[in-house]
Parts: structure tokens; C-alpha cells; sequence
């Protein structure tokens, strides 16, 4: 055998791959945990773990939230197949499909127009609700929107616009064959779901707003599937624990914490996760639960960081609870997030400055030195806030008379003012840079790298044993 033969075949036999038999086999999850902060970016996850711990009178930087501590971690591109920046609906529907779509869509794949009824019908995705059923493990949908909303409704429907949350939102010309998305929960198949919305199960004669003035879905879903229908804190905790349940607890979203009364009969965010994980645990073949926390994005939309950073502590705050109630063996806890928004934390703060306060720069730092307690100014003399937005209501502008609009506080609250943006608009906009994944358990080794957001999906299936 020549030289030259001799090495190829040493060569070959260096990068054949082991045998199939010699792999070590992959830990298989029983449970699966999403965690989706709805708007929940990486400023925001910063900013939260300052807020936390300040609110315990720690300087904050050296704070971490409870997900942070998990072991691996991966960066997710959340861009729509037509949205460079994306909404819930289609980065939802990436998560809970496996297949990227439209911006503003749900469970419908990207050659589907929005709005059009046909198409929807004719391009649906696979929905991990709908097999995580079919293959006999418990189901449970916790959020603090209404449970129609964009995130919770891509666990279990397709609709042709995310708005079509009751009958009457969808046009009268698009009604041929679709369903909207409260009719879809209560047909379909579910262990547990928790949240707001009531408007949308009911008709006008229970304050809802179908077209039947007798509309009644929850007590349809509950005749059909032995349930139980809960309104407030103490009916959940009081509800029989081998029934499935279905808990409305607002009209629309459910309170801000920043808003939380002593005494309000809504359970939290901890509340309905320790629910959730305490029923479906009871399912010997497992079960996949979905939890967001959705009031993040509503307060980022209005400006108000104060009260998004209370709802990202206390969504770490859910998540804390699940990883210390559930078993770390077989349980996979994923958190991330759907998109970012336009938030950012600006200027030079001293160490441990207030976080919803104005910029204080360090001793020594800023105009004239500066003596490590008056706030710096900008060209224009005023103050400004370490967190701000790229564009939303705290922007300033000028009116037909030419007087100043300025960002005003929170007459509800003190803990916030709204904080100031640069571009006027209503209501502040989603970002399009990556959001991080955070995981823990069997099968959180995959969450590595810069990913899909379809990748999730995969993650999940595989960490279950279904790929």
C-alpha cells in the first residue's frame, strides 16, 4: 500500500462521526415552561435588575433577576417575514409554530394576507397547543392580558388579524369561515387558562361585547368539558384541583402592579403561575405551560418605564416561583422575550443612581466637576431622565399655538413620571434589535448562539422527545 493511500484512509477514518450507539442520549424534558416578557428587551431586563434591587436600597448594578442565573444563554432575531421590526402576533406564532410569518397575524403562515378570512383558511401553521393534546400532556396558558390577546392566542389559534378577538371585530365581508379568537379558546382544548378579557367571552347582557347579547363562551367551554369558571383570587384557589379551569379577571388586561391595590381581588402574575404549575403538575405524561407577562410592552407603549420595570420584577418574580416548585430534572424553563422596545438608559449616573430619576454624574464628573448631587443639563439647560424612549407620548412638541407640551408625572402613582422620547407619537413603538433566551433544564444546552425565533419551537419539541 503506498504512502499517499495509507494517509487517506487515516485521514477518512479521523472525521468519521461516532456511532449512533456511542452518543450519550440527550436529557428528555417531562415539562416545558415558556416565560415570554412581552416587550421585554435587554434594556428593560438591565434597568429591571437596577429597579429590584433599589427598591430594596441596594445600589442595583450588581443585581441579577432570577432568570439571569440561568445557564445558557442565546440571542433571538425577532423580525416578521415582512417587519424588519416585528409585533407579538407573528414572533408569537414563530415561538408556537415553528414557522416565521406576517407582522399582525396568528397561526397563519407569511403567503396569508392580513385581514383576508380565504387565506387564513388556506395557509394554517401547526400550533403547539393544539399537539401538545394530541399527544396527552396537560395544557396551561397564564398572562396578564386578556387571554385573546396576540401572545396567549398563539398557543392555540389562527386568525387571519390578531384583532378579530370577539365576532364583532371581524368585518362583515371577511366572516366566511373564520373564527375569532375567544370562540377558538373556549372549542378548543385546554387544562388551564388564566388572564383578562372578559368583554370578549360574553354578550351585552353579562358586559361583554359579542354580537349575541346572550353570548356566554366560558359557560359553553364549561358544560363541555367538566371546567370551571373563575372571576377573582379566591374563587382559583378555592376550584376543585382535578377540573380544568378557565379564570377571567378583568374586562380587558388585567391592573398594572404599579396600580395594585391591598386589597385587589385579581391574582398576580405569581399567583396564576403557582396555580398553574400546582394543577398541571398533576398529569403523570407532563405538560407544557405558556406564561407571560404582557403589561411590560402595554407600560413601554405609553411611556411609563416606572411601571414596566415593576412588571418585569414581578415576572421574575413568577419565574422564581417555578424554578423553585418544579423539579430541575425534568422540567425545561425557557424565558425570553417577543420583541424589544425603543428604551434606553442614557447619560453618565453616578453608581447607584436613582434609575427612574434624573442623570446625577459622579463627583468630579460633569459641569464645573460636579459634586455627585445635582443633576447634569443638556444644551438647553434642563435636566433630562437616565431612561428614555427613541419616540412616544414623552416627547416634546409644539401645539398650533405654539406652546410646549412636556411629559407629565403619573398622577396615579409616584413611583414614575413618564419618561421623555425623542419622536412625538401616541404610544411608543416596538424596537427591532435581538432579545436574549434564557434556559434552564433538560434540553437548555440548545439555547446557544444568535438563533430564529422559530428556533424555540424546535427547542421545545426536541427537549420533549418529539424530534
Amino acid at each position: 500500500m503506498t504512502r499517499a493511500i495509507l494517509a487517506a484512509l487515516l485521514l477518512t477514518s479521523a472525521v468519521v462521526p461516532a456511532q449512533a450507539e456511542d452518543a450519550p442520549a440527550q436529557p428528555k424534558a417531562k415539562n416545558v415552561i415558556l416565560f415570554i416578557g412581552d416587550g421585554m428587551g435587554i434594556s428593560t431586563i438591565t434597568a429591571a435588575r437596577i429597579y429590584e434591587a433599589q427598591k430594596r436600597g441596594e445600589t442595583g448594578e450588581e443585581n441579577q433577576l432570577s432568570f439571569e442565573r440561568f445557564p445558557n444563554v442565546a440571542l433571538v432575531k425577532t423580525y416578521n417575514t415582512n417587519a424588519q421590526v416585528p409585533d407579538s402576533a407573528g414572533t408569537a406564532t414563530a415561538m408556537h409554530s415553528g414557522v416565521k410569518t406576517r407582522i399582525g397575524v396568528l397561526g397563519i403562515g407569511p403567503d396569508a394576507e392580513k385581514g383576508v378570512c380565504k387565506d387564513a383558511l388556506a395557509h394554517p401553521l401547526p400550533l403547539l397547543g393544539e399537539e401538545v393534546k394530541r399527544r396527552g400532556l396537560a395544557l396551561g396558558i397564564v398572562t396578564t392580558t386578556r387571554l385573546t390577546h396576540a401572545t396567549p392566542a398563539s398557543v392555540y389559534s389562527r386568525s387571519a388579524d390578531r384583532d378579530w378577538e370577539a365576532d364583532t371585530n371581524i368585518p362583515a365581508d371577511q366572516q366566511g369561515g373564520c373564527k375569532d379568537i375567544a370562540l377558538q379558546l373556549a372549542e378548543g382544548r385546554f387544562d388551564v387558562a388564566l388572564g383578562g378579557g372578559t368583554a370578549m367571552f360574553y354578550g351585552k347582557e353579562k358586559g361583554g361585547r359579542r354580537g349575541d347579547p346572550a353570548a356566554d363562551l366560558p359557560g359553553m367551554w364549561a358544560a363541555k368539558n367538566g371546567g370551571v369558571v373563575v372571576n377573582d383570587t379566591a374563587s382559583l384557589r378555592a376550584a376543585p384541583m382535578d377540573k380544568p379551569v378557565l379564570g377571567l379577571f378583568h374586562p380587558s388586561h388585567m391592573s398594572f402592579m404599579a396600580e395594585r391595590k391591598p386589597d385587589s381581588p385579581e391574582p398576580t402574575l405569581t399567583d396564576m403561575t403557582a396555580q398553574a404549575i400546582a394543577r398541571l403538575t398533576a398529569d403523570p405524561d407532563g405538560f407544557y405551560l405558556m406564561v407571560e407577562g404582557g403589561r411590560i410592552d402595554h407600560a413601554h407603549h405609553a411611556g411609563q418605564a416606572g411601571f414596566a420595570l415593576e412588571e418585569t420584577v414581578e415576572f421574575a418574580r413568577a419565574v422564581q416561583w417555578a424554578v423553585e416548585n418544579t423539579d430541575p430534572e425534568e422540567t425545561l424553563i425557557l424565558v425570553t422575550a417577543d420583541h424589544s422596545h425603543v428604551f434606553t438608559i442614557s447619560g453618565y449616573p453616578k453608581r447607584g443612581n436613582d434609575i427612574l430619576g434624573l442623570v446625577v454624574p459622579p463627583a468630579g464628573r460633569g459641569e464645573d466637576g460636579g459634586d455627585g448631587n445635582t443633576p447634569t443639563s443638556a444644551i438647553d439647560g434642563k435636566p433630562y431622565t437616565t431612561l428614555g424612549y427613541a419616540n412616544g407620548p414623552g416627547a416634546i412638541y409644539k401645539d398650533e399655538d405654539g406652546d410646549g407640551e412636556h411629559a407629565r408625572p403619573d398622577p396615579q402613582t409616584g413611583i414614575t413620571a413618564r419618561q421623555q422620547a425623542l419622536v412625538p407619537l401616541p404610544a411608543e413603538t416596538h424596537a427591532g434589535e435581538d432579545v436574549a433566551l434564557f434556559a434552564t433544564g433538560p434540553g437548555a444546552d440548545r439555547a446557544r448562539g444568535v438563533i430564529e425565533q422559530n428556533v424555540i419551537y424546535g427547542i421545545i419539541r426536541k427537549a420533549l422527545g418529539w424530534e
